[in-house]
């Protein structure tokens, strides 16, 4: 049986890994779409800024977000006296760690469902009068929504394994910043505990394995509407 601090831990994680989602869904698409697109100076310079989180270590990232969303950071400062809120020590700001740690993900598996896309579908809907919006949400999207369905789950499960930059900027708050992985870290650093740090262990793979698994099954499922409607 887990203990209530365990099944806060998993809560915590899960409440943490949707609102990360939520909050870079919309700017992942018009980003991944922007970069499958569209041709323009500077390009590469923002495709590699767009996949630091991958390659930095994420306590690197937990640390700059801290500097710039701190109450004494330029971004922190303002969201404070404007609109009261504070993003450090909170699960707001783990949110915001494991979204942004997540973002290259989203984004790249958007992008390069977005570029399987035939332009020439795109051309002939426009030939037909058909604004951009409208081909958009009716042919691009659509015909890309196996590759978008999987970087939704594949960025879900990263921000729900996020640990360096969500200790950095959001700490390891016992009921409010301490998710599964953070749990984790403390039962390994306590005498005693290696039966709950076995069963966190436990969920965290079964957690990540279910992600993979809905991920294949979303998109698979999403290519064979595609193909009936084809067909």
């Amino acid at each position: 049986m887990l203990s209530d601090a365990e099944w806060e831990a998993i809560l915590i994680s899960l409440q943490v890994a949707g609102t990360a989602v939520a909050w870079i869904l919309v700017p992942g698409i018009a980003l991944a779409w922007l970069m499958a697109r569209h041709e323009f100076r500077g390009k590469a310079l923002l495709d590699g800024v767009l996949h630091l989180p991958l390659v930095l270590p994420p306590v690197v990232v937990g640390y700059l977000l801290l500097v710039s969303l701190g109450r004494q950071g330029l971004l922190g400062r303002w969201l404070d006296q404007w609109f009261g809120i504070t993003l450090p020590f909170t699960w707001q700001g783990a949110a915001v760690a494991g979204g942004i740690m997540a973002f290259p993900l989203l984004v790249r598996a958007v992008r390069l469902s977005l570029e399987a896309v035939d332009v020439k579908l795109e051309a002939a809907a426009s030939t037909l009068g058909a604004n951009r919006w409208r081909i958009l949400f009716t042919i691009t999207l659509p015909l890309a929504l196996p590759g978008l369905l999987t970087g939704t789950v594949l960025a879900f499960a990263r921000a729900l394994s996020e640990f360096g930059a969500t200790i950095t900027f959001a700490s390891n708050i016992p009921g409010e910043t301490r998710t599964l992985p953070l749990a984790l870290y403390t039962l390994i650093q306590s005498p005693g505990k290696e039966a709950a740090a076995a069963r966190l262990c436990a969920i965290a793979i079964l957690i990540a394995m279910l992600s993979l698994l809905v991920s294949e099954w979303l998109a698979r499922k999403a290519r064979k509407r595609l193909r009936g409607r084809d067909g």
